[in-house]
């Protein structure tokens, strides 16, 4: 039979949609034609496959071949269908039996030698075959990544000649078994932060509630060793978790995360709203996305352009980005916790006792006007972390450990999930009125405090919010009014 059909999987975003790859041997002058909409290195596939296969011992055939990629409305890129035609091409020519690659994927880039190199965005490509129940076949180097989903049956292939013998029985290969999962603790440890125990204390309800939190202070005071410490008192993330954060990262060609553990992304200031947001011809993950069910660090908050700061309102609200293309859009969660430190000026001396700050109070105020109104407003804690007085950084009485700590937050996300089944961030309006019922003594404390503030709506939320996790960190099934004269407290930047 001159027509071999073989499977395999083309990249959209965070998903891998099916892809037929049709090869028809027929009569006529020597030709190769691709359709199916492939891309560049779609097209210049047929060279790499003309010289991997007589390189790997094979006979390309004379003959007119016509190869379409479907559905033909799906953008096709990149070189990992290369090995899929390549065994078309066999197939179609009766150098393999057409039935050997019957309910099997298969996925890789061809060197001119036959062997196989790895190609980004193998994990969401193993999801989706597991989920078929189909064999996935890979390169080696990406095996050990596709066989981390349950119930993934992978095969690790050197080269094509391996694969060939595999199919035909001469050679099985012995299916791919993911590594054994690290430890699901980081090394950081909050007990590295001397001093700083209200920033410490805002740290741990942030980590208990699932809240954003900006802090402000002079250069050394700690914010970024802080910061850097806060997944080590995060919940472990679950296997499911685990599996959709590796994925992200699998997509956007990072570096293979550590399952368990919550991300933890820096970027640097002079980052663009693309390499936030994410975007691309072909559209991939921004750090926003990277970050996803863990911390994502702003450092140095006034210095990030105020277009690109202001990218991040919507997401912070709804968890997920959206990006639109003429010819597609493209949906990335976002479910991120943003730490954000700032200066409170820009020599960054204001307030630490001593007479090196000489800005004026315009300086100082347009400094702090590149944060927009709506972007601090979703920020559920502001706080000062103040320089500290050299006696406190000798200081040998050892202070708490993430461990501990952590202990208190797990417990504090236990009470919330028996509660609501989710974070205190997640809580919406008509939850917060079920969870967040105020005594008379407590509502009147809010009221007065909404009106001498001139808080928003948003900020009123947002305090009933914190409240209920400082209330969830005291064993507390009410919220009191030290929970709620607390969580105004944390409204630093709204009185200024």
């Amino acid at each position: 039979m001159s027509l071999a059909l073989v499977y395999t999987r083309a990249a959209l975003g965070l998903h891998a949609p099916l892809v037929t790859v049709e090869v028809h041997l027929s009569n006529g002058l020597p030709a190769l034609t691709i359709v199916g909409l492939p891309e560049a290195a779609v097209r210049e596939s047929k060279d790499r496959v003309r010289s991997a296969l007589i390189n790997a011992g094979f006979e390309f055939p004379q003959r007119r071949l016509t190869i379409n990629l479907a559905p033909a409305d799906l953008p096709k890129e990149g070189g990992r269908f290369d090995l899929p035609i390549a065994l078309g091409i066999l197939a179609a020519s009766g150098q393999i039996p057409i039935e050997c690659l019957q309910q099997r994927e298969f996925l890789g880039e061809l060197a001119l030698t036959g062997e196989l190199r790895p190609i980004l965005g193998v994990l969401s490509v193993s999801l989706a075959a597991a989920k078929d129940q189909h064999p996935l076949f890979v390169p080696y180097s990406n095996a050990e990544e596709a066989a981390r989903p349950k119930h993934a049956v992978v095969y690790g292939v050197k080269d094509l000649v391996s694969l060939c013998q595999h199919l035909t029985g001469e050679a099985p290969l012995t299916p791919a078994q993911a590594s054994v999962a690290a430890n699901p603790h980081p090394q950081l440890d909050l007990m590295d932060v001397k001093g700083q125990h209200r920033a410490r204390r805002a740290l741990e309800i942030a980590a208990a509630g699932g809240h954003s939190l900006l802090m402000m202070g002079p250069p050394g005071t700690g914010k970024t060793l802080l910061a850097s410490r806060l997944p080590s008192i995060l919940p472990p993330l679950d296997d499911d978790t685990s599996l959709e954060v590796a994925t992200i990262h699998s997509v956007a060609g990072q570096q293979a995360h550590p399952f368990g553990i919550p991300p933890f992304r820096n970027p640097h200031h002079t980052a663009s709203a693309a390499a936030l947001v994410g975007g691309g011809s072909n559209p991939r993950p921004g750090e926003i996305t990277l970050a996803h069910h863990g911390v994502l660090f702003l450092d140095e908050l006034p210095e990030f352009d105020r277009k690109v700061l202001e990218v991040l309102r919507e997401p912070l609200e709804s968890g997920q980005v959206v990006i639109s293309r003429a010819a597609k859009q493209m949906t990335f969660p976002a479910g991120f916790q943003l730490i954000a430190a700032m200066n409170p000026c820009p020599c960054g001396f204001l307030g630490d006792g001593s007479p090196r700050c000489r800005c004026t109070p315009e300086q100082v105020g347009r400094y702090r006007g590149k944060l927009s109104g709506p972007l601090l407003d979703r920020i559920d804690l502001h706080i000062e972390v103040p320089s500290l007085p050299a006696t406190a950084l000798r200081d040998t009485q050892a202070c708490e450990s993430s461990a501990i700590v952590r202990e208190r937050v797990l417990s504090a996300r236990a009470r919330q999930q028996a509660r609501q089944q989710c974070s205190n961030k997640a809580l919406t309006a008509s939850l917060l009125d079920k969870h967040c019922l105020l005594a008379e003594k407590e509502t009147k404390l809010l009221d007065q405090a909404m009106l001498r503030l001139r808080l928003s709506a948003r900020a009123y939320h947002r305090i009933l919010r914190v409240a209920r996790t400082i209330a969830d960190l005291a064993n507390s099934d009410a919220i009191l009014v030290p929970h709620i004269t607390e969580a105004i407290g944390y409204r630093l930047l709204d009185r200024q």
